[in-house]
């Protein structure tokens, strides 16, 4: 009987190997590894996505986020949004992220200069300036030159912002010296001055302007065409590459494309 017990328990032992050598394991101890999930799909393993994106992507990165983690069971993303300088800098100083969105591509450039990029950076939408002004428009502000008139209290983005920057490039186009009451950090904060009443008139974006109809009303202006602004996306070292990249291919995907267009960008260039 002790014969065939052992016997018996050889038998068990082997056909047990046989089986676990045949599934992709599940295990998450040890030295085994799970089966991938197909790319673009699954949830690449779950957790926290953390998208640093420019102020001006706020409420269409914000609608974007919340289809993502519906399409990825388990997933959570999480935005830093600010201006694309300030964003740049934190993650050339060590702060982690999965993925940077730019409102330019001269920060994207710095961010690869930096040493943060992972691969290549791709423009997903393009943006354009508008002047913000108080419902009514009770300056009566018609075009950029008016910005410039006596006694008007104007706010920009700071050069180094990409509205700042592109600001200053219709400012050389045109001839027209801005002389602006502040020069804030991001283009939230210009909007924000506005629609306070802390200022008379603002350069934001089309978008950001779209976005606060109601609380500000939108003065285009052609010379915004001379200084359009192209967004890229990239993976960020260090992160999540999987799942950054599955986010990347969704902005760039009719979701985003659908999500961008609503909010006022224009296609990529």
């Amino acid at each position: 009987m002790k014969k065939l017990a052992l016997a018996v328990a050889a038998v068990a032992l082997f056909a047990g190997a046989c089986s676990s050598s045949d599934e992709p394991s599940t295990q998450t101890g040890g030295s085994s590894v799970t089966a991938p999930a197909p790319k673009g799909s699954g949830n690449a393993g779950g957790g926290t996505l953390t998208v640093f994106a420019a102020a001006s992507l706020t409420e269409s990165f914000t609608a974007l986020g919340k289809e993502f983690e519906a399409q990825h069971s388990g997933v959570t993303v999480k935005f830093s949004f600010a201006g694309s300088s300030t964003l740049v800098q934190q993650l050339t100083n060590g702060a982690k992220a999965d993925v940077f969105a730019s409102a330019d591509q001269a920060n994207m450039d710095k961010a690869n200069q930096g040493g943060v990029i992972d691969g290549q950076a791709t423009v997903f939408a393009t943006n354009k300036l508008a002047i913000a002004v108080a419902p009514g428009n009770p300056k009566g502000i018609k075009s950029f030159a008016d910005l410039n008139k006596a006694g008007l209290n104007v706010v920009t983005c700071a050069p180094q912002v990409p509205c700042g920057a592109a600001a200053k490039k219709v400012e050389q186009n045109t001839g027209v010296t801005l002389k602006p009451k502040s020069e804030e950090p991001d283009v939230k904060q210009v909007l924000n001055k506005v629609a306070a009443g802390d200022a008379d008139a603002g350069l934001v974006y089309v978008t950001d302007a779209t976005s606060a109809a109601g609380k500000v009303e939108k003065v285009d202006f052609p010379e915004a065409a001379q200084a359009v602004n192209s967004y890229p996306i990239a993976a960020v070292k260090g992160g999540q590459a999987e799942l950054a990249h599955q986010f990347e291919e969704f902005v760039l995907g009719t979701e985003g494309k659908n999500e961008l267009t609503k909010a006022g960008f224009g296609p990529a260039q």
